[in-house]
């Protein structure tokens, strides 16, 4: 008989009390989908001009904000980073969209196809092939090119996919969506950005909102009622999706793009404490909740802190 570690007691007993029946987020989820959804191919202007003196992301998230090398920067070069970086970012998020719709369809293969839970798993595919195509012209409007992941990540991810628990597939969900999200929560009020921009951000910010509240009530049901190994598993796996995070978050491709250094600017990245705020700051709500139900003891936390999302 397998013994489940004390901690892992514990975790179970805090969380076993705040659960929500499935059916019932499902259908509430359902609902908002039918009130808030967007076609972003008519609800943006895409013939609009880009707008001269506006950014394509908030400087201050542009990754070498207050380094030395952006001290050193023209304005019209800082400018042109963040065009690149924003196409970086939103090649990321189509890599990761792609990547969830399959764990998506795989976390429904089994269940009823009449359930409401089934239904919104629907409905969030559907709005995830909205966002990869919204992310894909907006990298075209803005003129920059597309920055796919490096490639051994792209096909660490295939394992990863592979092998990935139910439960492990949510924690990676939210890895996904909630520093992005955060970021885009910054963007989309901001004036000095780019109009079509903050509306690509407005959209994805509102319908994200109902795919992180489907994956957090899932992944605690899961943390609850897994069995010991595949908590343990969904821990380093995880942990290890942190690391590959954010190592890709921005590709150092766009600072060739403008004519820097990349080893230089990488390690200018890494050693901004800016940055370093940026990224903790934005994850901060996703590793309160990882806390909370057990996602970051033991090994977990040791690979989160390697990531450096982890304060």
């Amino acid at each position: 008989m397998t013994t489940v570690p004390e901690e892992d007691v514990q975790v179970l007993r805090d969380a076993l009390g705040p659960l929500r029946d499935r059916e019932q987020i499902a259908a509430r989820l359902l609902e908002a989908s039918a009130k808030h959804s967007f076609d972003p191919d008519t609800e943006l202007d895409w013939d609009a001009a880009v707008e001269e003196g506006k950014w394509f992301w908030p400087p201050e998230l542009v990754s070498l904000y207050d380094t030395p090398l952006w001290r050193k920067m023209s304005e019209e070069q800082r400018m042109d980073l963040a065009r690149h970086e924003a196409a970086s970012l939103a090649s990321l998020g189509i890599w990761f969209e792609i990547i969830l719709m399959q764990l998506l369809v795989r976390h429904v293969y089994d269940k009823s196809v009449t359930s409401n839970h089934v239904r919104y798993a629907l409905t969030e595919i559907a709005d995830e092939c909205r966002h990869s195509m919204m992310f894909s012209r907006m990298i075209q409007w803005g003129g920059a090119p597309a920055y796919p992941v490096p490639r051994v990540y792209h096909n660490m991810a295939r394992i990863l996919k592979a092998v990935s628990t139910t439960p492990g597939s949510f924690a990676a969900t939210l890895l996904g969506e909630e520093i992005l999200d955060w970021m885009q929560r910054l963007t989309f009020p901001d004036e000095r950005v780019q109009t079509l921009v903050r509306g690509v951000t407005r959209i994805h910010v509102v319908e994200e909102a109902r795919h992180v509240r489907y994956a957090r009530e899932e992944l605690r049901r899961q943390m609850v009622t897994a069995p010991a190994w595949e908590r343990e598993l969904t821990r380093l796996s995880c942990g290890e999706a942190a690391r590959v995070f954010s190592v890709c978050f921005v590709n150092p491709r766009v600072y060739e793009s403008v004519g820097l250094d990349s080893r230089e600017a990488v390690a200018q990245v890494k050693a901004s404490g800016h940055r370093t705020e940026v990224m903790q700051t934005g994850a901060k709500r996703l590793t309160d909740f990882f806390d909370d139900i057990g996602v970051l003891n033991g090994v977990g936390r040791r690979l989160w802190r390697r990531s450096g999302l982890l304060a």
